[in-house]
């Protein structure tokens, strides 16, 4: 590269940084980590490898890393109120992958969530699961789709005595019934993994559902959606059996990863402590966002999911578009006037559908840390329902909107 190609790079950046600060985005996967941890990339961590376990390292020079993962797994175990965490892992695909390879044998029976039931790739056969066995049943679904069918489930459960049930989805608007089948579970020895990818920070306040109280063995998660961190994944348990937990251990490392970004695992030890401190009153601001977007969005005509069960409860909101003319064009459509998500299967459609599905996958996790609230989400469905509907372009209004809201809230930016 020259120098005119680093220009242009740094053109880039500077172009990405003010064009995102200036749209709304309702990427349901995508947050934004506060100014004080942002103020933490870039140090001399990002240039270090650490292998191994704090005090059990493959290299030196590791004395200062070590005490910042040990903090971090001090912090996410009270945060969790769980017996072991593993922070290593560097996303939350890479954490499911950990699991995944030392537990699960080519022969074994999975039961996962569809991907028209909201599950995500690496539950299914050309992701990380499909790796290690071919052995994947979906779970059973309740007519509406965004329910797995507990009656059908345990019946199934009896029938095909999987080994283990990967719940957790990518579409993810309704908590998952782990309590409910942990009894048939534990019958048929199943053992079950819950991916808390998109809920971990609803999980972590509390607000969404408990899975290792209710019956998980190993809950996995990424730290960037509904949590406050930089992109990275996280495996935590109540296990007592050390055995089994050393073979999750040596999934993480050697097994997904050598050396695991310690420039953003400093940065994660910052947004645990503001998860712990802000968590509860940021997790109800989101679930009070996105019942209040799916409840505009309707309002204004739109066809939302869920509605017999209040539209979510969690940071998402599911929308059919078919009538507009799907999914890909209307988020196409949205993002040429700077509102920003993505389209998504729906429970009805055949996989055929994945190219120009039904449906856009909506969350509010992102704005609500802008500070937006009800009144908000009511603005934003009448922006959509002007640019999908009434075909007007709306960019310059939504662009006025978004700079009343650029400063990160629930964080320690705020404090002196």
């Amino acid at each position: 590269m020259s120098y005119n190609d680093f220009v242009k790079v740094s053109e880039i950046i500077h172009k990405q940084n003010s064009w995102r600060a200036s749209t709304i985005n309702l990427i349901a996967s995508e947050n934004v980590v506060s100014d004080k941890v942002k103020s933490f990339s870039g140090s001399d961590f990002t240039h270090r490898y650490a292998e191994g376990h704090p005090g059990q390292r493959y290299y030196c020079g590791t004395e200062c890393i070590d005490e910042i993962e040990t903090m971090v797994e001090t912090a996410i175990k009270k945060l969790f109120k769980c017996r072991a965490a593993d922070v290593r892992p560097i996303s939350g695909t890479n954490a499911n992958e950990a699991i995944f390879s030392k537990l699960i044998n080519r022969d074994d029976i999975v039961l996962a969530n569809s991907t028209p039931g909201g599950g995500h790739i690496s539950h299914h056969k050309m992701g990380a699961l499909g790796k290690f066995t071919k052995n994947i049943v979906d779970f059973p679904m309740t007519p509406d789709g965004y329910h797995i069918d507990v009656d059908k489930t345990r019946d199934l459960i009896r029938t095909i005595k999987p080994k283990f049930a990967v719940f957790g989805k990518s579409l993810f608007l309704f908590p998952d019934p782990v309590k409910e089948l942990a009894d048939v579970c534990n019958e048929h020895k199943t053992r079950i993994i819950f991916d808390a990818a998109h809920v971990l920070g609803l999980v972590a306040a509390g607000r969404f559902q408990d899975p290792l109280q209710e019956g998980a063995l190993l809950m996995s998660g990424s730290t960037h959606k509904t949590f406050f961190g930089p992109q990275r994944g996280v495996i935590v348990s109540n296990m007592e059996d050390e055995k089994l937990w050393r073979k999750v251990d040596r999934g993480v490392f050697p097994g997904s990863s050598s050396n695991h970004h310690l420039g953003t695992l400093a940065q994660l030890a910052l947004s645990v402590y503001e998860m712990t401190e802000f968590g509860e009153a940021y997790a109800d601001a989101v679930l009070a966002n996105a019942k209040a977007l799916g409840a505009a969005l309707d309002k204004q005509g739109f066809a939302v999911e869920g509605k017999a069960f209040g539209y979510t409860e969690s940071h998402q909101v599911a929308v059919n578009v078919h009538a507009q003319g799907g999914g890909s064009s209307v988020s196409t459509l949205l993002e040429k006037n700077d509102i920003i998500l993505n389209m998504n299967m729906l429970p009805h459609e055949p996989l055929k559908n994945h190219l120009n599905p039904d449906g856009l996958r909506i969350g509010v996790a992102e704005m609500t840390r802008f500070g937006m609230q009800a009144a908000e989400m009511e603005r934003i469905a009448v922006l959509m329902k002007e640019c999908v509907m009434d075909k007007k372009d709306v960019k310059a209004e939504v662009n006025r909107f978004r700079q009343e809201f650029q400063t990160v809230q629930f964080s320690f930016d705020q404090e002196n």
